[in-house]
């Protein structure tokens, strides 16, 4: 189960009338449905330590050795589907709150806070590139 919650922002949003992060127009609203369905399939993945959060706010296959080669491809779609929708996510709540140059700010809060929230024993990736279990 996806959790959404309210945001704070970089810094780099001062000067700025506050981005409102919960917005959801139809787009929104769909991408949200989209994840949620495909979040379920992510889930063992992120458990076993064959994907990982990155720190831009996407997913990366981590270690496809823990993974079965039939397995690899189907896996690989998934993440290609989640990153498509994450990347539209970003895009749509920037232009949602009429500042589309705001896309790269919302894709680093989103990226620190499912870094947060992540489950303990799975990996996400330091702004160096090196992954780190939770």
């Amino acid at each position: 189960r996806l959790i959404w919650l309210r945001l704070p922002l970089p810094a780099s949003f001062a000067g700025y009338t506050a981005a409102d992060i919960e917005i959801n127009p139809p787009a929104i609203a769909s991408l949200k449905q989209s994840r949620q369905q495909r979040h379920s399939q992510l889930e063992p993945y992120y458990a076993r330590g064959a994907i990982g959060l990155t720190h831009d706010g996407l997913i990366a296959m981590r270690d496809a050795n823990a993974l079965p080669l039939s397995a690899r491809q189907p896996v690989n779609a998934l993440i290609a589907a989640e990153n498509q929708d994450r990347n539209a996510l970003y895009r749509e709540i920037a232009r949602a709150n009429s500042h589309p140059e705001w896309e790269e700010d919302i894709r680093s809060t989103f990226g620190k806070r499912w870094i947060d929230l992540a489950r303990p024993g799975w990996w996400y990736q330091a702004p160096n590139g090196s992954w780190v279990r939770q």
